[in-house]
């Protein structure tokens, strides 16, 4: 029997031959849907039914006629729903496979190849990450799955955040945000948050607190903020608010995720919340609650596998030990960082890293390997490319030259310090660059440009404590 069998019974049953009289038939206007051709769909329903060793009257019986399924098996026709999930049930899938190609199992494996690359990108290297998460893009956009597609865009931010690029970063990010643009808020934050991160490790702190803040803003006007999305932007604004030197808003941000915490379960948000709050912490001078929280982070991500995370909270505790003067510790913590970001060619990252550690180290009378490490750094820092830590990195330099006497290489690593700071926004740090260039050109009897370099740290010191952005956002109505 071929597969152009004839007419057996009408769509609508009403006796009529051909592809019938009925709502599926005529010149294609389907139940008020507008007539045109769906190859895709044809393809399936022919691939599908071959596949399945059917007729195109078993398909049909005993609803509609073998030429209906002729006809629509050569585009000539759009089914209605009822035709469709009559097709589907003769060949045995579900409507959603029939209708647009993606079967339960196609979308289960979609999800499981994003798990997969996230795992990649957790323990091993973001190079061999990322074309994972292209493959898992490009396989959710055919089959038109805008969630796995938008997971997939967030993966290839986070490689894009490891390996330094950060324009690439906001690319994605970017493109997550459109994918979701229709969904809720809270969908939305970990692109947004995303994004911030890249703007913040660029340099551009004011930005980076402008989109976190606007959406905490929105999210506790909606009357029904989510929790775990709060907590996310709480915890991210707290960074940059940190390096603005706005360090009221950054303890009113980690008092307000800490309260956020109880209604919330996922470990590794809460392990990035103990993380930001710990950082408030050493700034209010209370290095062993800081420490407990970074102790209770590094935990949690060393129980996930997420090995950068993990160097982050090496990093912070390494800085812990050095404000409390425990410079031993402080540089095996640092060390470890390094090494852990090394492993994982995080090479901005570890290169931030070496900042913290080229000060340890020059505080331990090591100079000399202070210098090389700094100078070695800052071949991978730069304008727009981790700012403060260039900022701080030439700082740093700069006092080393100071103590050798070498006041002109101290004034010009002092002013590419305040170069770098200045566009930045780091309120706090270009207040102290200007306190020491301006003593260095006192000493060196430049008096008239130490009062101007004076008055300008003073200016920057009084605005401390605001990101010049206006009020602070609401809080949640916890």
């Amino acid at each position: 029997m071929s597969d152009r069998e004839g007419p057996t019974r009408t769509e609508a049953g009403n006796g009529s031959g051909g592809t019938g009289s009925g709502p599926d038939a005529g010149a294609g206007r389907v139940r008020g849907t507008a007539p045109g051709p769906d190859d895709g769909l044809a393809e399936r329903v022919r691939r599908l039914r071959r596949a399945g060793g059917l007729t195109q009257r078993q398909v049909a019986e005993p609803d509609y006629t073998a030429a209906y399924i002729s006809t629509l098996e050569a585009g000539r026709v759009r089914p209605s729903e009822a035709a469709l999930r009559h097709i589907a049930a003769r060949l045995g899938v579900t409507y959603d496979e029939l209708a647009t190609g993606r079967s339960a199992r196609l979308v289960a494996e979609v999800r499981l190849r994003v798990t997969d690359a996230r795992r990649v990108l957790a323990t091993e290297d973001a190079r061999e990450a990322a074309p994972l998460f292209a493959g898992v893009r490009s396989e959710a956009a055919r089959l038109e799955l805008p969630e796995e597609e938008a997971a997939a865009l967030l993966g290839l931010g986070e490689c894009a955040l490891e390996t330094g690029e950060l324009q690439q970063a906001v690319e994605h990010f970017r493109a997550a945000e459109e994918l979701l643009a229709d969904a809720p808020l809270p969908r939305r934050v970990p692109a947004l948050r995303g994004r911030a991160t890249a703007h913040l490790l660029a340099g551009d702190l004011r930005y980076a607190c402008y989109l976190l803040e606007t959406a905490i803003d929105r999210l506790n006007a909606s009357g029904l903020p989510d929790p775990e999305a709060l907590l996310l932007l709480y915890s991210a604004v707290i960074a940059p608010y940190m390096d603005m030197g706005a360090h009221t808003r950054a303890a009113q941000a980690a008092e307000l995720a800490l309260a956020l915490a109880p209604r919330v379960a996922d470990p590794a948000l809460l392990a990035r919340m103990h993380r930001g709050v710990a950082r408030t912490l050493i700034a209010g001078g209370r290095p062993e609650e800081a420490d407990a929280h970074l102790l209770r982070a590094q935990e949690m991500y060393r129980r996930l596998q997420i090995r950068t995370e993990l160097a982050h909270c090496h990093w912070m505790r390494g800085y812990v030990h050095a404000q409390s003067g425990q410079l031993e510790s402080a540089e095996a913590e640092l060390r470890e960082a390094r090494t852990l970001l090394a492993e994982k060619r995080a090479g901005l990252f570890a290169a931030q890293v070496g900042v913290e550690l080229g000060d340890v180290l020059r505080r331990r009378d090591r100079p000399a390997e202070a210098a090389a490490l700094l100078d070695g750094v800052l071949a991978e820092l730069g304008p727009e490319h981790g700012a403060v830590h260039a900022g701080a990195a030439h700082r740093l330099l700069g006092l080393m030259a100071e103590q050798r006497d070498d006041t002109v290489r101290a004034e010009r690593e002092f002013r590419s310090a305040l170069d770098l700071l200045r566009p930045a926004g780091a309120a706090g740090d270009v207040a102290d660059l200007c306190r020491l260039l301006g003593d260095l050109l006192h000493r060196t009897g430049r008096l008239a440009e130490a009062v101007e370099i004076y008055r300008s740290g003073l200016v920057r010191y009084a605005s401390r404590g605001s990101t010049t952005l206006g009020p602070a956002p609401a809080q949640p109505p916890l």
